[in-house]
Parts: structure tokens; sequence; C-alpha cells
């Protein structure tokens, strides 16, 4: 297949990860109002590890609009840099979540998704995408060359965060889940996002099966259950944080940026158990503390240095994330 093109001249700023994927607005319903907050998963998690200080760069398809705006401001807030290619002149994509009383939230989605076919200049230490740009054409077609032209060169982190409005049939979709996982190194996915890919497999199950078609590091969030994390040679599982809940939105973003962060710090330390529940803790405490306020607001590098409360009111305590 033809080499995605850079048709950009001149050096472009170095990268630490750059996170190919949806940016948009996400409209929250709630007794109490409408409020709209920037979002989509891939712009969650590169806006987590900007607040986590890695260099991050986002490509992503957004308009000109104010809704674009918005979403542009958000990011440079927290050092994202909106890479070339990443305007264009359709509208920009909106997710209206609507909160039920325990801050869960349910999605219907306005988007459209495409890419032009250029790629970044130089490639960074971690390539991540998932969500909805994964799944939906066209632009689902230039994330897949992205990743087969770029795995052997650098770490690839994939979420698939399934969103079954938005996909086609669910052969379909494994097909296109399963297509990508070769060129991955580390897959996370929540267990609801499991059962939906592998019906009547386990978490395990599912795990080593993911791992059979090529990733190297396979993450699952099992609400209260914490969360597995599994490699060929181990597997740990890791206990949940429990939190007071505003609400869940970005929560699994923020779980996700975290563990792409601990994969960039870990040095050479590899694989072994401790290194994967040491993951598998920093990630479930960055989730915990972002369900803590509304939104997708995830923790910042002191927070989430900084130790949590040891002890909150057993009858508002939640699972962090799912």
């Amino acid at each position: 297949m033809p080499a995605l093109q850079n048709p950009h001249r001149g050096p472009e700023p170095a990268h630490d990860v750059i996170v190919v994927g949806e940016a948009l607005v996400d409209i929250v319903v709630t007794p109490h109002g409408t409020v709209e907050h920037p979002g989509g998963s891939p712009a969650n998690v590169a806006f987590g590890l900007a607040r986590l200080g890695v260099a991050t760069g986002l490509l992503t398809s957004i308009g000109e609009d104010p809704h674009a705006d918005a979403i542009s401001r958000h990011l440079d807030s927290a050092g994202v840099r909106l890479l070339p290619g990443s305007r264009s002149q359709g509208p920009t994509a909106t997710a209206t979540a609507v909160l039920a009383t325990d801050g869960s939230a349910r999605y219907d989605f306005d988007i459209t998704w495409d890419l032009p076919r250029t790629a970044p200049a130089t490639l960074p230490k971690i390539l991540h995408t998932g969500s909805i740009a994964s799944f939906l054409a066209p632009g689902a077609a230039t994330v897949r060359d992205l990743l087969e032209q770029s795995h052997r060169r650098c770490m690839v982190t994939y979420d698939p965060n399934i969103r079954p409005a938005l996909l086609g049939s669910h052969a379909e979709a494994l097909a296109l889940f399963e297509d990508l996982v070769q060129f991955t190194d580390a897959v996370k996915l929540s267990d609801e996002d499991a059962r939906w890919l592998y019906p009547g497999l386990s978490v395990e199950e599912a795990s080593r099966r993911i791992l059979g078609l090529g990733a190297g590091l396979v993450a699952v969030t099992t609400g209260a259950e914490g969360s597995l994390l599994a490699t060929r040679e181990a597997q740990v599982t890791v206990p949940a944080v429990r939190s007071v809940v505003a609400d869940t939105i970005g929560a699994g973003d923020s779980y996700m940026s975290a563990l792409v962060y601990g994969l960039l710090m870990r040095g050479a330390d590899g694989m072994a158990p401790a290194v994967l529940e040491s993951l598998g803790r920093m990630a479930a405490k960055a989730a915990a503390i972002t369900v803590r306020r509304p939104g997708a607001n995830p923790p910042t590098l002191d927070e989430l240095r900084a130790d949590l409360p040891e002890h909150e009111p057993a009858a508002a305590q939640q699972p962090a994330v799912r």
C-alpha cells in the first residue's frame, strides 16, 4: 500500500507521545442543566498525558467553528500540540452524554471521522490510538495505515473504547479490532469492551486471545474488581481504588494516560509482575482522581504522586473506572 506522506516542510517539534483519534465536545445533560466539555477518548488521553508532563501531540479532525476553538484552547491549556492536518472544513463532532443519578453516562454521537493521508514528520516514542477513530470509515483506514507503517519503529498502544451505536455488525467490528491488534504493543479495554468483543469468554480468556494476536500487554479494567494486566509470561490483578464519584466521564481515558506514562517511564525493567502491578496501581489512582470531579479532568503529575485519603464515607464509594 502507498506510504502516508508528510507534506509539511521544516522541523516539527519532537513528541514523546503522539495520539491519533477524535476530539469532540461532550454535551453533558444532568438533572441540574446542560454543560459542555471538550472531550473524545483520544483527545482526553492526550490531555491527560500532557497533564503528567509528557510532550504530547494530537492528530485529529476538528472544524473551523466555536466547538473546535474550545477544543483547541482546552488542549493548549495542558500543553498538547495540535498536529498539522488536524483542522478540516467539516463541523466539529459532538457527543451528548445523559448522566444517570449514579454518575454513569449514556452517549449519543454526531460525528464524521476522516484524516488526510499524512503522517507526523517524526515518530514519537509511543503512538496511541483508539475509540471511534479506529472503527469509523473513512478515517479508520488512515489510522490503520499509520499503525502498520509505524509499529516496528515505536511502541503502539490501543484502547478500542467500544461504542456499539457507532459500529457496524459485531463481526465487522471484531475484524477491525483484531486487525489492528497485530500492530500494537499494549491494548487497554474495559471488561464491558471485552464481553462485547468476545461474548462467552472470561476476561482472562479474552486477554489471552488478544495476546495471541500480537499484543505484548493487555490491561482490562473490571470495575469494583480492579484491573487485570497480562503478558504472555505473567498476569497480575490490581485492586480498584474507591472514590467519591462526581461522574465517570474520562475515567477510562485517565487510566489509559497513566498507563502510557508508566510505559514511557519504566526504563529497562521490562514487564515483570512487579512492573505490571506498579503500572496498574498508578493507572487506577489516576482514574480515581478523575471521577472525583466533573468531566474529563485528569490529574497532574503532582496529584498523581500525592497520597489519596485512605478513608472515605462508605456510602459514597464507587469503583473508579470500568
